[in-house]
């Protein structure tokens, strides 16, 4: 959907399902200008996870967010990449705490300081 969201199949229905824990920056919010760095962390996103590929969905304390949105942690199946980190650790997404939904928050902030440190991603570029 864009660097933060995706849709997947569940079963028989499609869910649109947001990352837990960060924050990409803007590229379809309605009446919203494409915000530096966006087009680049869609693209990362849709090479993290390509139409087709099986993830595994993991969940925190709260299931769905005000939009209806699933919420998780999101882990590709063939290789366990756990792509939520990746998109912080490549500087795609800044950190985005909401509590109660804190289960990796550590992790997070960690590598988006190595990424910030090391000019990666939208540190670099914006």
């Amino acid at each position: 959907v864009d660097g933060d969201t995706i849709a997947v199949r569940l079963g028989d229905r499609r869910e649109r399902v947001r990352y837990i824990g960060l924050d990409t920056p803007e590229t379809v919010k309605p009446n919203a200008p494409v915000e530096c760095y966006g087009p680049a962390a869609s693209a990362l996103n849709a090479r993290l996870v390509r139409a087709g590929t099986q993830v595994t969905l993991r969940f925190d304390r709260e299931l769905r967010d005000r939009y209806g949105r699933l919420l998780a942690y999101v882990y590709r199946a063939r290789d366990a990449l756990f792509v939520n980190a990746a998109l912080v650790r490549d500087g795609a997404a800044r950190v985005l705490p909401i509590p109660p939904n804190l289960a990796h928050a550590g992790t997070f902030a960690r590598l988006q300081a190595e990424a910030r440190a090391a000019g990666r991603g939208l540190w670099g570029a914006c």
